[in-house]
């Protein structure tokens, strides 16, 4: 299954969507170590995992979004997804899903 998500640009966009969703509530769990037990290395991994993972789905929003001519609409709902804890998971399955139907 996977191999077949990687063959096409809304397939690595799904892929990237749901690491990046994970590497966000990640962050959330290294924050309290960081803050609360004075722990930052996870942090700064999982900080850093973050970053690339958004510049990563950002770039293929944008590579999508050209290819299956996204409204502005859809292509700001799929960049909000991107700030909101859980919301690359819902972009997944209402935005990304619907397409490769």
């Amino acid at each position: 299954m996977i191999n077949n998500l990687l063959k096409t640009a809304l397939g690595r966009l799904r892929i990237v969507a749901f690491l990046e969703g994970c590497s966000f509530l990640l962050l959330g769990v290294t924050m309290i170590l960081k803050y609360k037990y004075a722990m930052p290395q996870p942090n700064y991994v999982a900080g850093l995992a973050h970053g690339i993972l958004f510049v990563l789905y950002v770039g293929l929003v944008l590579q999508v979004s050209f290819l299956h001519k996204w409204n502005l609409l859809k292509m700001f709902w799929a960049f909000l997804a991107s700030l909101i804890p859980f919301g690359t998971f819902y972009a997944d399955k209402v935005l990304f899903r619907e397409l490769g139907k």
